[in-house]
């Protein structure tokens, strides 16, 4: 096991990213760009991603398994119904759409850069070492 592989809880990961894509955004102006009616578009992705994410909490909470994905050998079930049925990460998923929508707020392609870093890194080190 790498020393990276299950350790970061993936919310302080999504922060750590959010903080990253605000700093970039502010530092590297050069790389904007507008989208007509950007609030309301990022606004409905990042609720999206926020709902997506809920309801993967709530179908493992219903399935009577942790949420914790540090700790893989604590799952009780597999959770193959709800969102579950459309997505085998959707707690991940809605993350990632979550900074969608910050990143198109921010107007930054610097700052949307940061998803598939952040896409990688949550293969690498939490869905890989889950499975």
């Amino acid at each position: 096991m790498n020393a990276l592989e299950l350790k970061v809880p993936p919310v302080v990961l999504v922060l750590v990213t959010v903080s990253g894509m605000w700093a970039v955004s502010a530092g590297v102006p050069v790389f904007r760009f507008t989208v007509s009616g950007v609030v309301w578009l990022s606004s409905s992705i990042a609720l999206l991603g926020v709902l997506v994410a809920i309801l993967g909490v709530l179908a493992f909470r219903n399935a009577g398994t942790t949420v914790d994905p540090r700790v893989p050998e604590q799952s009780e079930n597999l959770v193959v119904s709800g969102v579950y049925r459309f997505s085998r990460n959707p707690m991940y998923l809605g993350f990632l759409l979550t900074l969608l929508g910050w990143g198109l707020y921010l107007g930054s392609f610097a700052a949307l850069f940061f998803l598939p870093a952040f896409i990688a890194y949550m293969n690498r080190f939490q869905i890989i070492p889950e499975e």
